[in-house]
């Protein structure tokens, strides 16, 4: 049987070892290393490249959401679960918009946890059950297929980069002021043009001014 490896971040402790032991118990999955913040996180993976990251949604220096980004635009290949003790349904949307595979909340059970990788596995988005109860079915479609233009698409960092984009800064120089790699920086302009389904740079400049990013007098 291959071993499905694991990359463990979150900033308690207790915590992270109590997941740890529960992932180790089971055959064929196991946890290669552990770390307390997002930018250790970074920094672990240009030495270990893992199957799936497990991440708490709030970690220090680099938050959780930001750290998902930066994979996902890196390191495509790896599989993301969030791990959150927010119910909000915007922490939900925003974890899928940059690309996280599952949504995991800390009070959930061990059998979730492994209905959540085993669902990831198989090229699945895993949303906690406590999440989608009492949600419309738009919005877990939404949140497994991608938002719709209607849905408040764009995360908080993609916002950032689209008003800087039509502002008519580059792709270097974004990467330079937010401080986050140039492949981030494509990777959340492709989003961008993606989530709304706009290819020209008339149209999203018109988007922009239309939905309050930009003023004539910017």
């Amino acid at each position: 049987m291959n071993i499905y490896t694991i990359i463990l971040a979150d900033d308690h402790v207790i915590l992270r070892q109590g997941i740890r032991k529960i992932i180790e118990d089971e055959n064929g999955l196991k946890v290669i290393d552990e770390v307390g913040d997002g930018l250790a996180l970074l920094k672990t993976l240009k030495i270990n490249t893992p199957d799936m990251v497990i991440v708490d949604i709030s970690m220090p220096r680099i938050r959780g959401i930001e750290a998902v980004s930066e994979i996902k635009a890196n390191y495509p290949n790896i599989k993301v679960l969030i791990l959150s003790m927010h119910k909000s349904r915007q922490y939900l949307l925003q974890a899928v918009s940059v690309g996280a595979d599952g949504y995991l909340l800390k009070e959930d059970t061990d059998d979730e946890l492994f209905t959540a990788i085993k669902t990831i596995r198989k090229g699945k988005v895993y949303l906690s059950p406590s999440m989608t109860r009492g949600l419309t079915q738009t919005f877990i479609d939404a949140c497994i297929n991608g938002p719709d233009v209607n849905t408040e698409p764009l995360s908080v960092r993609e916002k950032e980069v689209l008003k800087m984009v039509v502002e008519g800064y580059t792709c270097k120089d974004i990467s330079e002021l937010l401080h986050i790699s140039l492949r981030t920086v494509q990777h959340h302009r492709a989003n961008i043009h993606k989530k709304l389904r706009i290819k020209k740079m008339p149209d999203l400049v018109k988007y922009a001014m239309d939905n309050g990013y930009i003023s004539m007098t910017d």
